[in-house]
């Protein structure tokens, strides 16, 4: 059973938006640190976002920060991610992953133990 599943991806113009949605299947993650990562192809999986336990704390890659925003929503169990001024490097594989630590806002993907099947965002020029 997975245990974090993302939605939202899509076909996008250059310049849109999209809200990627990963929702936990358990409630041990309101107490984790979340993460979104993307990897491109042949390209290393690289960090985009990650939010603290309690949404106190975020943590952006310099080529998304000021377009795109990270928050959870511990009731529901999903944390979201959402883009704004889409560009076409922004194309990837998005996924969503956590670690088993409320605070620590890890870059490093290795770090995190659980991990999404991914969804795409293709942005067109």
């Amino acid at each position: 059973q997975a245990q974090l599943v993302e939605s939202g991806g899509g076909l996008v113009q250059a310049g849109d938006s999209l809200r990627l949605s990963c929702a936990a299947a358990e409630r041990t993650f309101i107490t984790s640190v979340m993460g979104w990562f993307r990897q491109a192809p042949g390209k290393e999986r690289e960090f985009v976002a990650a939010i603290s336990w309690n949404g106190g704390s975020t943590r952006y890659a310099d080529s998304v920060k000021d377009r795109f925003s990270i928050a959870r929503d511990n009731a529901k169990n999903t944390v979201y991610l959402q883009m704004n001024g889409l560009k076409t490097q922004d194309t990837a594989v998005y996924y969503c992953a956590a670690v088993m630590n409320p605070m620590l806002l890890y870059t490093d993907y290795t770090r995190y133990k659980y991990w999404g099947q991914g969804t795409q965002v293709t942005v067109s020029s």
